[in-house]
């Protein structure tokens, strides 16, 4: 019989959504991790340095246990910012830096979650005053979600990029067929959208 273990089960759905993200990045240039592939400027370098950010603040400034205490944080997560400075890397903030400090905020936090209980109550510093106490175990499933969320986005990001799709590595999680097949899948979905609509199949209207 396997024993349930509370916190092994959060650390490995958040960890299943870390490693999906960065996976994303691997074999694109600098300009591929960088560029944005939305009106909204989403990129797969700023997700990596967002989630960064996310999981410092979350499981380090949080719980008291900041992970900048031997000196200043990088500008970019500091007030002083300037709006989503942690959506998008410079050219000087190198790719190797940013998934360096992720990999360092994973140990961090799980130094922060091995040393807490479920129920240890923290202050999150950015959230209205009458709601700032959280418990980790609130704040684990916040993380998840939003490590989640934005491995997603990575997704779209990525087949926008290049075609490539999958769940991670070695596991597509994708239907059996080529890029013919899809091409036909995706030109059936078109259709059916127009037909909903009303709309002639060629759209003209």
């Amino acid at each position: 019989m396997i024993e349930p273990t509370a916190k092994a089960d959060l650390l490995r759905y958040l960890q299943d959504a870390r490693d999906a993200l960065l996976w994303k990045m691997e074999g694109l240039s600098e300009y591929d991790v960088r560029r944005p592939l939305t009106p909204t400027g989403t990129n797969l370098l700023g997700l990596v340095k967002h989630l960064t950010g996310v999981e410092l603040g979350y499981f380090g400034d949080t719980f008291g246990r900041p992970f900048f205490d031997q000196g200043p944080p990088p500008a970019w997560y500091t007030e002083a910012a300037e709006p989503n400075a942690d959506m998008w890397a410079t050219a000087e903030e190198s790719r190797e830096d940013i998934v360096g400090l992720y990999r360092r905020a994973w140990k961090h936090s799980g130094e922060t979650i091995g040393a807490l209980a479920l129920d240890a109550v923290g202050q999150v510093p950015w959230w209205p005053r009458e709601r700032r106490a959280a418990t980790l175990h609130q704040v684990l499933v916040r993380v998840i979600a939003d490590t989640h969320r934005h491995a997603g986005h990575a997704d779209v990001v990525r087949e926008l990029i290049d075609g490539s799709v999958g769940w991670s590595k070695g596991n597509d999680s994708m239907p059996p067929g080529d890029q013919a097949a899809r091409e036909r899948y995706h030109d059936r979905l078109e259709r059916v959208a127009r037909e909903a609509q009303g709309a002639p199949e060629d759209g003209r209207g």
